[in-house]
């Protein structure tokens, strides 16, 4: 489920960079005809996606996200029923086993909860830092695309902002 978050994230995050996929502004600088600046601006794209490998017409792929551990069985319950052992243990060492044996599952419940929370935010930062990738890795292609793009119908004689 995280994961779908995550992947839904980031399209919402990348939307407003492929609805803005051509937005440039191009003035055909030597008198160019309509149907030549549209041929140009066709044979610019093509060019700059066979130099970049990108193609802003296309919707983004992402990597599979990283995949999710497994959560360790047991946590605030493991960690109780091995405090209590233990406890048990010391506790009748000292004098008082059930005392003991309270005390460690206290302990113990505590510790393992703390485990699993833990567990739990390693995950989440994980998701985070590959959605973050993700986004990241599509601007620096983006950008590769634009300078080609632009590079493209420059060399063409046009203006381009």
């Amino acid at each position: 489920m995280k994961t779908i978050i995550t992947a839904f994230a980031l399209l919402m995050f990348l939307a407003p960079a492929i609805g803005g996929a051509q937005d440039f502004f191009i003035y055909p600088a030597k008198g160019q005809s309509h149907d030549q600046q549209e041929k140009d601006k066709y044979s610019c794209y093509e060019w700059a996606k066979g130099q970049t490998g990108f193609d802003p017409m296309a919707a983004p792929k992402a990597t599979a996200p990283p995949p999710a551990q497994e959560a360790k069985k047991g946590g605030l319950f493991k960690g109780a029923t091995i405090g209590a052992l233990t406890g048990l243990a010391v506790g009748a060492i000292a004098g008082d086993a059930g005392k003991g044996a309270a005390i460690g599952a206290a302990g113990g419940g505590v510790v393992g909860g703390v485990r699993r929370s833990d567990q739990n935010r390693s995950e989440a930062q994980k998701q985070d830092q590959w959605a973050q990738d993700q986004s990241q890795q599509y601007h620096q292609k983006r950008n590769s695309y634009n300078r080609a793009y632009t590079g493209c119908l420059e060399g063409r004689g046009y203006t381009v902002k």
